[in-house]
């Protein structure tokens, strides 16, 4: 017999090599109090849209992202100028999207599920775009972007190197890629640490595809805070 926690490895990784969404899954949140096999210490982040989808909008949205991700300090620590123009890839329901449109000339809200592109619309400003990508491709326009920005993401990624080729066409000259991530160690949040990339490695990884580490920030309790430049 299979147990329960196997069973769930085995779920999660079938949905995402068939690039699915968890729309069968019965949440979202696997926390301790609701998961007798021991799960619960893992809690399935914000996933791009093949691994999450639509159904995860009010988890997106919860009050708790406030302490965890902090966005009012990430605004103040980019920072963003007023004629710039920002992509969110992997963007859910326009969390970021919608305050970097606050501070910066324009927003490109780029994700892979149209429901999920439709609650960003429902709620953007003038200056925000919503872009329909493919888990392979962002789709952004070349030479569109002074700073690319992932929260969560990165880690459900796959053949990120021909990927990261597509961002550094996307980015204007000068522009700086984002990456909030989670540390890959078992925290109260995120996916289980088989899941996740380290900070070491999408450091390598981004040196291999011609990008530079500019700055790292250590502030958040669970995720690490990369800045990257073409070199």
């Amino acid at each position: 017999m299979i147990s329960g926690r196997r069973k769930f490895v085995l779920l999660v990784c079938s949905l995402f090599a068939a690039g699915a969404g968890l729309a069968q899954a019965p949440g979202y949140s696997y926390r301790a109090n609701h998961d007798p096999d021991g799960i619960g210490k893992f809690y399935a982040g914000r996933e791009i849209a093949q691994v999450m989808g639509h159904q995860a909008a009010d988890w997106l949205e919860r009050p708790e992202r406030e302490q965890e991700e902090r966005p009012d300090l990430l605004l103040q620590l980019l920072p963003l100028r007023p004629g710039d123009a920002v992509a969110d890839i992997g963007a859910g329901t326009g969390y970021f999207a919608r305050r970097f449109a606050l501070h910066s000339g324009k927003v490109y809200a780029v994700d892979i599920d149209e429901k999920l592109l439709a609650i960003v619309r429902a709620k953007a400003p003038a200056n925000l775009e919503t872009i329909l990508a493919a888990p392979n491709d962002p789709r952004l326009p070349e030479h569109s972007a002074d700073m690319i920005f992932f929260c969560d993401v990165l880690h459900h990624i796959e053949g990120r190197p021909a990927y990261y080729a597509k961002l550094a066409k996307a980015l204007k000259p000068g522009g700086r890629v984002v990456v909030v991530d989670f540390y890959k160690r078992p925290l109260p949040v995120g996916p289980p640490p088989s899941m996740k990339l380290s900070d070491q490695q999408v450091i390598a990884e981004f040196q291999k595809a011609g990008f530079s580490l500019k700055k790292r920030l250590d502030i958040l309790p669970y995720q690490y805070f990369l800045f990257f430049e073409r070199r």
